[in-house]
């Protein structure tokens, strides 16, 4: 297992390199001159050259990458063009909304979605079983944004049930911060949680067919005991991959949930970087976006050693 786990950490390695280079590589790869689009119509060649300076332009690619990876070695991802303040301090003020968001969402997703699947498998053929696939066909097609603003018309507005915008820290209370989140974890989650079923349910089905669960049914085993015992711990596999897979739906849809439901995150800080062009913040958001997404991914693939032991080396 200790060798299993330091192949995969040093597989990281590289993978992030390329979505280092990557993510510097979008101040070269914009459309025109970024320091023209920047400075705008108005500005005079002088604030063109003072902003191509500012950004490293005017130096060899290699080099500039050079001091950014090192610089983000250190914990410094640069200085925002439009408020001269250091990308970390922004980030660090966001992160707390969208990481509460994302967590909720995710236990939401898994105490939902497997057992529907779970179920839909148990009773395939069956109205239950359709009854959930119609329900993953249908959060797979209605986009984040439209589930967002029915359920805020419906819960916030109609009925005054929750609030429709903004965030709470859980410093001022657990209801108060997760009552904010309610109605953006559902619009976030549906998507996801149609994924898990979806898998959740196909597995399942190939689980059940197998001899040993015959076996256990013979032996007069409850189905409860068959269904999450047997089946479902040997389904754990393919489930948790695509949990961890789905961290990038949850990563994507939290750009948009926190833009209808107006909380101060990562999402609506990315937003607004693109919409007034600051590179250094865009860059530094996909980045801290990119390493949560190799780390989730790490995680799930350290926790197949406790599923499947032949992996244990």
């Amino acid at each position: 297992m200790l060798a299993y786990t330091i192949r995969r950490v040093a597989a990281t390695i590289p993978v992030m390199a390329i979505v280092a280079l990557f993510v510097f590589s979008l101040l070269y790869l914009a459309p025109g001159d970024p320091a023209a689009v920047i400075a705008g119509d108005q500005a005079t060649p002088a604030d063109v050259e003072r902003i191509r300076a500012s950004l490293g332009l005017d130096r060899p690619f290699l080099i500039r990458f050079g001091e950014w990876a090192w610089n983000i070695v250190r914990g410094d991802l640069g200085l925002s063009i439009f408020t001269n303040l250091p990308v970390t301090r922004m980030i660090a003020q966001r992160i707390e909304p969208t990481l509460s968001l994302m967590v909720v969402t995710l236990i939401l997703a898994i105490s939902v979605a497997v057992p529907l699947g779970v179920v839909a498998a148990w009773k395939s053929g069956s109205w239950i079983d359709r009854l959930v696939m119609s329900f993953a066909v249908l959060g797979f097609s209605v986009p984040v944004f439209v589930v967002g603003y029915l359920l805020a018309y419906v819960f916030a507005l109609e009925f005054d049930l929750l609030p429709v915008q903004g965030y709470t820290p859980i410093s001022n209370g657990f209801w108060p911060w997760l009552q904010n989140l309610i109605l953006p974890a559902i619009s976030l989650g549906g998507v996801y949680i149609a994924l898990i079923a979806r898998i959740t349910r196909a597995t399942m089905l190939e689980i059940l067919q197998q001899d040993y669960i015959r076996t256990a049914r013979a032996k007069g085993a409850g189905q409860r005991t068959i269904l999450f015992l047997h089946a479902l711990k040997n389904a754990a596999v393919p489930i948790v991959t695509v949990i961890g897979i789905g961290v990038a739906l949850l990563i994507g849809g939290a750009v948009v949930t926190e833009s209808v439901f107006a909380i101060p995150g990562l999402g609506r800080l990315t937003v607004d970087a693109i919409l007034r062009r600051d590179y250094p913040v865009i860059q530094g958001v996909i980045l801290l976006f990119s390493f949560v997404y190799v780390l989730v991914n790490l995680l799930i693939d350290l926790s197949y050693t406790l599923f499947d032991p032949r992996i244990r080396y």
